[in-house]
């Protein structure tokens, strides 16, 4: 198989394999290992402020010295309304009171003492510390944002999970697109938080390469080199995977969290907005069993900082029914090898029953 093509020259890399950017998940080693055997790594910096984004970055920096790429959310934060104030007390009883009657005790924060974060900041302290490769989810940036960051060099990958996103961000200028798959696992990057586009990653892809004229990374479902050549032939130049590296050596997933993992079969695999406020596929679990049954769901991100204190104190008690495991619909062995060496094996598969 022939790797060099349109992303690897644009990214500066020798294979168009990318290292899904999963924040809670994604590490700086699990980065550096990608981009160490000069495929691309992408940084999860989701939500963070601008000081623990360069925090981030620069550990990232001292792993490698290769390119990278760094991953953010460009999210829409809803107003705080009176009825959102309401909602947001009756989320926080219903949460703490669940928690207790399964012996985790929490103290989740008031609506005004949380910290809710903007992309606008993450965009500065991107530029500042000099980084090129650029992608994000979850909508498209404002103008001011593409302008400052195409201004100093930067390559923008955007997410699109339908036909018209995809036009919108060719529209605004985005480099390259990442078309992601409903079988993906983690959080659909759509731009609608409600009704989303429930279209299949093959057949999305397929119509996107059709529509738009930039190059296309594909995501959702690759776990082996027949997945890879599939969306190779429907359109893609570009090839993440993520819930291949889950249960990696440098994934930030707890012992107990991967042991959950291993375990999982099909009929355990669920879209669910309990946790964050925004679709995501991952592991039913108790926390999200009970969730689903009530209307005390609110709009990322805030369901996602309400859950934030029950997440932490269930991993300190290697709790799986009280976190979030993403995870997509293509089961594999989660092997924990090295990234490096779980990358290196698709590629050598792949060169194989390409021949």
């Amino acid at each position: 198989m022939k790797w060099v093509n349109d992303i690897t020259k644009l990214l500066g890399i020798d294979f168009p394999i990318v290292q899904a950017p999963m924040f809670g998940v994604t590490t700086p080693e699990m980065v550096a290992n990608t981009a160490n055997i000069n495929c691309l790594g992408s940084l999860a910096l989701g939500d963070l402020d601008a000081e623990k984004s360069v925090e981030a970055i620069r550990k990232t920096k001292r792993l490698t010295s290769k390119p990278f790429a760094v991953n953010f959310f460009a999210h829409n934060i809803p107003e705080i309304t009176d009825t959102l104030k309401a909602d947001y007390v009756k989320a926080k009883i219903f949460v703490e009171q669940l928690a207790k009657q399964n012996n985790l005790i929490i103290t989740i924060p008031e609506l005004d003492e949380l910290k809710i974060n903007s992309y606008d900041e993450q965009v500065d302290a991107i530029i500042s510390e000099n980084c090129k490769i650029v992608s994000f989810t979850f909508g498209n940036l404002d103008k001011r944002s593409i302008e400052k960051l195409k201004s100093s060099g930067t390559v923008l990958i955007g997410t699109c999970t339908s036909v018209a996103e995809a036009m919108i961000l060719e529209k605004s200028g985005i480099d390259i697109i990442c078309v992601q798959g409903l079988e993906a696992g983690g959080h659909r990057g759509s731009f609608a938080l409600e009704d989303i586009p429930k279209i299949g990653g093959l057949s999305l892809l397929a119509q996107v390469s059709e529509a738009i004229k930039i190059p296309i990374i594909y995501a959702g479902g690759i776990y082996n080199s027949k997945t890879l050549l599939a969306s190779k032939t429907l359109g893609a130049s570009g090839f993440q995977i993520g819930s291949l590296l889950l249960g990696s050596a440098e994934s930030a997933l707890a012992d107990f969290e991967k042991k959950r993992l291993r375990k999982v079969n099909e009929s355990e695999i669920i879209l669910t907005k309990s946790f964050s406020g925004r679709f995501a596929r991952g592991i039913k679990n108790t926390f999200i069993n009970a969730t689903e049954q009530t209307e005390f769901i609110l709009p990322y991100p805030y369901q996602n900082k309400l859950t934030s204190e029950l997440r932490r104190v269930a991993k300190y008690n290697k709790n799986a029914d009280f976190v979030n495991i993403w995870v997509g619909q293509s089961i594999n062995e989660f092997s924990g090898q090295s990234t490096a060496k779980i990358i290196q094996n698709l590629i050598e598969q792949t060169e194989c029953d390409s021949r």
